[in-house]
């Protein structure tokens, strides 16, 4: 599969031919990272801070926070790796300071060694150093201590020239259950695809920003189908992972939908594209695309707007779903026009009462036992932070995106309560 690539210097996001020569100044990444990040992850890659002649931190952190980063660029000691891991990067991309030493101190799942080459030889410091080692041996070296290995085939990088297949299968069987990403010189879908059925994923960059390659083409490139029609199932999940119906898509379809950022498939009935909600004003905003593991399904991630996904104005074509998703739309609704008397409504316009009822349905929750009464209790708890939140406009994927960005810290902290937080005691049955 594709993971688009965004380098960065001086606060922009530039493409450079063989690690020297800037031929692309593409502007502001954070609009980019939003169209990459439909593919899955993006690598995100602070050139400054390699070449020691700066930092963009802050802009890479703003980037994390937009899509599934993998961050690579003067990533040298334990510190500066754990900061990028707490700050949200999925994963981080380790280059001359990939030793075993401090590998073995950090997650293997969330390390991926980055190994220049050049006519088959690492090279180190910025490329103009050979170390009269193979890549091979490099591998060897460091496979027991990563998920995955970015190989750079230097000679190609940034030149649209093609990248060295001839290497490819030998890579992949050292790096054993380690996920390889080649990058340079990767221009076509047909190179994806063939990466892809080799075992490796194509980091790509300058394909993409010269118009060489789309995004919907690199996409699709490893996607296949035993159908007549060639058409490929699409699952539509909504942003909590609910599925809400399936539709089919194929090439124009997939590229129409990645081009426009919509909900748009391939209509069997029709034998055309349809694009969902152009006349009942059901849009979907597409977030994410995902291929399946044998290659011949897609998911689409999408924000569904009222009434929902199928055609008899349900929220997915198997009816209304319930769960906290359900709650939440009911509170937002609410919030905009809650019945007079009711008691959300009341909730809604007295802040001082819906702060008495967090306190005391989170005491009741605190002293509660049994399975029952502990699940009646956290449904209080958790109906009046719903509240809360749609007092406040913050919608639950909010919090869900927050407590999966908390899910990758690794820097562990003590959790101790707030002083006097211990000393009101509990709050009875109530």
């Amino acid at each position: 599969m594709i993971v688009p690539s965004i380098d960065l210097m001086e606060g922009q996001a530039v493409q450079l031919i063989g690690g020297e020569k800037r031929a692309i100044d593409a502007g502001d990444p954070l609009p980019i990272a939003r169209r990459f990040r439909l593919a899955g992850e993006v690598a995100v890659i602070d050139l400054d801070a390699a070449l020691g002649q700066g930092s963009n931190r802050e802009l890479i952190e703003a980037l994390c926070r937009e899509a599934a980063c993998r961050v690579g660029g003067g990533i040298r000691d334990e510190e500066t790796a754990r900061r990028w891991l707490d700050a949200g990067a999925r994963r981080i991309i380790l280059g001359t300071a990939a030793r075993p030493e401090l590998l073995s101190r950090l997650p293997k799942e969330r390390l991926i060694a980055a190994l220049d080459a050049r006519d088959g030889e690492v090279v180190v410091e910025g490329w103009r150093k050979g170390t009269g080692r193979g890549i091979l041996e490099r591998i060897a070296e460091l496979r027991e201590h990563v998920s995955g290995f970015l190989v750079t085939f230097v000679e190609r990088e940034g030149r649209l020239g093609g990248t060295d297949m001839g290497r490819v299968q030998a890579i992949v069987e050292a790096a054993g259950p380690a996920r390889v990403t080649i990058a340079g010189g990767v221009t076509t879908a047909a190179e994806i695809a063939e990466l892809d059925r080799l075992g490796a994923d194509a980091q790509v960059g300058m394909a993409l920003y010269t118009g060489r390659l789309s995004l919907g083409e690199a996409i699709a490139a490893p996607l296949r189908t035993d159908r007549p029609d060639g058409l490929w199932a699409t699952v539509i999940c909504d942003v909590h992972g609910r599925a809400l119906g399936l539709a089919w898509s194929n090439a124009r379809s997939l590229a129409r939908a990645v081009e426009t950022g919509r909900g748009v498939y391939w209509s069997r009935s029709r034998g055309g594209l349809w694009t969902k909600g152009e006349s009942s004003g059901a849009t979907q905003e597409l977030l994410a695309i995902d291929l399946d593991c044998d290659r011949d399904a897609l998911r689409f991630v999408v924000r569904q707007a009222p009434p929902g996904f199928c055609h008899l104005d349900t929220t997915s074509c198997w009816g209304e779903l319930g769960g906290l998703p359900a709650l939440a739309e009911t509170l937002r609704a609410r919030a905009a026009s809650a019945p007079p008397g009711s008691y959300t409504a009341r909730l809604l316009g007295d802040p001082a009462l819906l702060r008495a009822k967090l306190i005391e349905e989170a005491g009741e929750l605190a002293d509660a036992t049994g399975p029952e009464h502990v699940a009646a209790e956290a449904a209080d708890v958790l109906y009046f932070a719903m509240v809360a939140l749609a007092r406040a406009g913050v919608d639950l994927e909010a919090v869900e995106r927050e407590l999966d960005r908390r899910a990758l810290g690794v820097t562990r902290r003590a959790g101790d309560a707030k002083p006097g937080a211990l000393a009101g005691g509990g709050s009875g049955d109530g």
